[in-house]
């Protein structure tokens, strides 16, 4: 009930954020598939990691989530792609421990903007410290919501759709740069595992901007290869055990690729979202955490669509959902 109460929340902004203005397209970079309809099943590969640099040291030490591979399906008509997918525990190495965890993403690859929304939690990592030994944290718990925003300046040339949903071509090569902002609330808490400043639980809020730059390579016509990365800088403070600290900055990264192959009637792709912010920043002591997901797609078109999809009348933006 928790979980479907903030899952409503979710939806009402997101259908908000979903009335992006439309835009005119250099029909030169950007085409369009002639079928309207698509069913697409993928494999997945999402992880959340906390990793922890105290003292000045240079290696850093990670902790990561073994959750299973996901196995999911999705459909799309013209601009609108609905997805979601299952991990089944026997796709899991029983070695690096249990992670419990919901992972809700929701990405919105518009014409002049892109939206991502974040609500993960994640109990239960694991650390590597020789290879195939693994040292088990079940007390290890992660939580994480955020919002990131960002306006395409070429956004008429350039195609995020294109690059990340596979649902319109990007016929020669164009990039864009990004700005906007982000704001992010975390929580991190072991019950001894890890002591953060002499607490055991932590509590980070942050607010920014960032930009960055994107691009897709199209070497020929069925081909692409995409790659964008952000930077940004955040205004934020901890709270450890009840306790805040200073107003500081921190520094967050945002990269994505992404890499596929466009038939008329079928597509094959694979991309990478990566996401880290900073959420201890004192001193000799850095934390950051690191979430995203692995993603391959196989992609079907159909010619037609059923009557009552055809009656709808859709905005001029590309909206994913995601539930996994």
């Amino acid at each position: 009930m928790y979980y479907f109460r903030k899952y409503l929340l979710l939806s009402g902004f997101i259908l908000f954020l979903s009335l992006n203005s439309s835009a005119q397209v250099d029909s030169t970079y950007i085409g369009f598939f002639e079928h309207e309809l698509s069913v697409r099943t993928y494999f997945m590969d999402k992880f959340a990691v906390l990793s922890h640099q105290e003292n000045n040291h240079h290696d850093e030490i990670s902790y990561r989530s073994n959750a299973p591979f996901g196995i999911g399906l999705g459909f799309s008509y013209k601009n609108v792609t609905l997805s979601g997918s299952y991990g089944f525990d026997f796709m899991r190495d029983k070695k690096r421990g249990k992670t419990r965890s919901y992972d809700f993403q929701y990405h919105s690859y518009g014409r002049k903007f892109v939206y991502d929304i974040f609500f993960q939690s994640y109990k239960g990592l694991y650390h590597e410290p020789k290879e195939e030994q693994y040292d088990i944290y079940p007390d290890i718990s992660l939580r994480q919501y955020g919002f990131n925003g960002q306006y395409i300046f070429n956004g008429n040339k350039f195609s995020y759709p294109a690059a990340f949903n596979q649902s319109e071509k990007q016929l020669k090569s164009a990039g864009s740069f990004l700005l906007g902002g982000a704001m992010y609330y975390s929580r991190a808490r072991s019950d001894s595992s890890i002591v953060f400043q002499d607490g055991h639980k932590l509590r980070n809020y942050q607010i920014g901007i960032n930009g960055g730059y994107a691009y897709t390579w199209v070497p020929n016509k069925r081909l692409f290869i995409s790659i964008s990365a952000s930077v940004g800088a955040n205004i934020g403070y901890e709270n450890i055990d009840g306790h805040r600290n200073r107003v500081k900055v921190y520094p967050s990264v945002f990269p994505r690729f992404s890499m596929g192959y466009n038939h008329d009637s079928w597509s094959i792709g694979t991309s990478f979202v990566y996401n880290r912010i900073y959420i201890l920043f004192t001193g000799p002591s850095k934390m950051a955490l690191d979430t995203g997901a692995l993603q391959f797609n196989l992609i079907k078109r159909f010619g037609r669509a059923p009557k009552f999809l055809r009656d709808q009348k859709l905005i001029d933006t590309y909206n994913e959902y995601r539930f996994w």
